[in-house]
């Protein structure tokens, strides 16, 4: 009989309650329109098979993947009919693999067009592109009988700068109402988290939320509305008593000046805590924030312990990540800092 594998010293709390409040304010935020849910890149680092059950229970109905092989994840929670694949059928493989699971490939060109009715067509979504030069069908396309013969359940667009003030968002804006003149879909869908918040005119039938349902803030006029969701912790696996003059980490980037009590944290860039955060980054313990002092490591970082003197090994922290500083402090969006999570962080729901 195989031993049990020890549990991980790290763990991803996610706030259940945070991220089903998060969606109804963003499904009330959306006005006439419904949200749906971007649940692509494994939950944005969440965990698909924790974010997708309390969201589906909030009233989620509508849902969203990037790749074909994060659709088994998803199904285990909701029904087929409900997802969408964004990168669209590229070779007969996706295509069996719609048809027999029932969820929706996104059409994103003419080639995508015409191999999906080749083979029998069926509903699927359409994207066009309005001035992302992403993925999508270009407007002039939108007349070709490739197009034309789709039956279409949701038709979209995507925003590329929702989260700025520029006049881009209304010309893309402009362009969408062009394009349901001239595709028939059952709805239509234009804005994502940030579009949501510019109005009404953004918000057609269908709004496909992400970064903002895990506590992003991609606007500030979220800020006094969206809940963190995402709290990570690690354990301190040893404490350390450093003398004057004694090197820390990696290429000694830290020597201290006086004694300092360390803590050694299971914690490193492999698990998406990059060295970016190298002396900039931050633990929590009982109130008291705890620096990073030297280069943050592949397994490991170091953190001062100095006034937490009850903090020993086997305890845990909790990670400075409220989205907006963490991603101020660290120099990536807060898209990365929740998406980098590693695999080896273990994901659990707590109310």
């Amino acid at each position: 009989m195989k031993p049990d594998v020890p549990p991980s010293p790290l763990r991803l709390k996610i706030d259940a309650a945070a991220l089903a409040h998060n969606w109804r304010a963003l499904d009330r935020l959306s006005g006439r329109a419904s949200a749906g849910a971007a649940v692509k890149a494994d939950g944005y680092g969440l965990g698909a098979a924790q974010v997708v059950p309390v969201l589906a229970a909030a009233g989620c109905r509508d849902w969203f993947v990037a790749h074909w092989q994060e659709v088994p994840e998803v199904l285990r929670h909701v029904p087929a009919g409900s997802v969408s694949v964004l990168h669209g059928p590229m070779n007969q493989a996706e295509i069996a693999f719609a048809r027999a699971t029932g969820v929706r490939p996104v059409i994103n060109s003419l080639e995508q067009a015409q191999r999906w009715t080749e083979s029998g067509g069926g509903v699927c979504d359409l994207m066009v592109d309005t001035g992302m030069s992403r993925l999508g069908v270009p407007m002039s396309a939108l007349a070709e009988p490739a197009i034309v013969a789709l039956n279409v359940d949701c038709c979209m667009s995507h925003l590329a700068c929702a989260d700025e003030d520029v006049q881009q968002n209304e010309q893309q804006r402009v362009q969408f109402d062009t394009v349901r003149g001239f595709v028939n879909a059952r709805r239509y869908s234009l804005a994502n988290s940030a579009g949501i918040v510019l109005g009404t005119a953004y918000h057609a039938d269908l709004t496909r939320p992400g970064i903002a349902l895990y506590g992003g803030i991609p606007r500030p006029e979220l800020a006094s509305t969206i809940r963190q969701v995402v709290f990570p912790e690690a354990a301190v696996i040893q404490v350390r008593h450093i003398q004057p003059g004694d090197h820390v980490g990696y290429n000694a980037t830290f020597t201290a000046t006086a004694p300092v009590r360390a803590g050694i944290v299971a914690l490193g860039y492999a698990d998406g805590y990059l060295r970016s955060w190298s002396g900039k980054g931050g633990f929590w313990w009982k109130g008291q924030r705890l620096p990073v002092i030297g280069r943050v490591s592949m397994d490991m970082t170091i953190v001062d312990l100095a006034g937490a003197d009850d903090c020993s090994e086997g305890d845990w922290l909790s990670l400075d990540y409220a989205p907006i500083a963490a991603a101020k402090a660290s120099g990536l969006s807060q898209y990365e800092i929740y998406t980098v999570l590693g695999r080896r962080f273990a994901r659990f729901t707590e109310n």
